[in-house]
């Protein structure tokens, strides 16, 4: 069953060309058309069935009923003005970014229908050469509806969502910025600074543990700053408290208080052993 007449995906990279990939093979809308700063990016789309049509030009959404913004956060928040200018009144908008506040605050007064979200999957691999339709399968995706949320626009979010594999969860703008903080952006920002932290002459040396730990160092720098600089406050207090447990390793390793580096890491062996029970029942609850 088609949920739109015309989808517009706004940055069809690895999470925009996902979702249509998503939409196309669900059959959840009757075209779906791409939008990119580059004719390359386009040119593969179309090659590879992301999308329809697909354009450089913004004004190409125009009659859409339903809009993805799937491109860097400080991007999401420049285009609200612009878009809201060629789209109609009546027409569903959502972003994916990985902060909500400040970019709700924007979407929320100039779209009679903008549910923010924000899909957790993905990969460190960017480019719609890695997106795929299933990579939504199993996951989670968070909603962030405010006072102004249109109720029928939030349904049909939600049934999209659904339709494309993923479980839905609604919270607050803050209250998601606050948690992915400690989730998402603080594991990022470690990954980043330890593979800096590492003299270039030793990582060809690196074992399968290196690897493991700083898998998603390789992810694009450009959507990581914005990510870091439209949520600022939530992942210095996210770093501060790192920092806090670190310096308690670094004082108990100088001290030689074995006691106390042991409870530090059972306890985080016991979070990760969560981790995996809670990853293993969503899965497990889909099938």
């Amino acid at each position: 069953m088609k949920l739109f007449k015309k989808v517009a995906i706004v940055g069809t990279g690895l999470i925009g060309g996902s979702i249509a990939l998503a939409i196309k093979r669900h059959n959840l809308a009757g075209s779906v058309v791409g939008v990119s700063r580059h004719k390359e990016t386009l040119l593969r789309a179309k090659k590879r069935g992301v999308i329809d049509s697909g354009s450089q030009n913004l004004c190409s959404i125009e009659n859409a009923d339903f809009v993805v913004l799937a491109v860097p956060a400080r991007a999401i928040k420049k285009l609200s003005l612009e878009i809201s200018r060629i789209v109609s009144d009546d027409c569903i908008v959502i972003d994916v970014g990985s902060t909500k506040e400040e970019i709700v605050a924007c979407f929320d007064k100039a779209f009679k229908h903008y549910v923010g979200t924000h899909p957790l999957a993905g990969s460190e691999k960017r480019g719609v050469a890695y997106a795929q339709a299933g990579l939504f399968k199993d996951s989670l995706c968070i909603l962030t509806p405010t006072r102004r949320t249109d109720k029928e626009a939030l349904r049909t979010v939600k049934k999209l969502w659904r339709c494309i594999g993923a479980d839905t969860v609604e919270m607050s703008p803050s209250a998601h910025d606050k948690m992915l903080a400690f989730i998402s952006h603080l594991p990022h920002v470690i990954a980043f600074c330890l593979m800096e932290t590492i003299p270039s002459r030793h990582v060809r040396y690196a074992p399968a543990s290196l690897k493991d730990a700083t898998r998603v160092a390789a992810s694009d720098s450009i959507l990581w700053r914005d990510i870091i600089l439209t949520n600022p406050d939530n992942v210095i207090r996210s770093i501060s408290a790192f920092e806090k447990l670190l310096a308690r390793v670094k004082s108990a390793a100088r001290r030689n208080q074995g006691e106390i580096l042991e409870r530090i890491f059972k306890n985080a062996k016991y979070k990760r052993e969560l981790l995996n029970g809670h990853r293993d029942r969503r899965a497990g609850g889909r099938r």
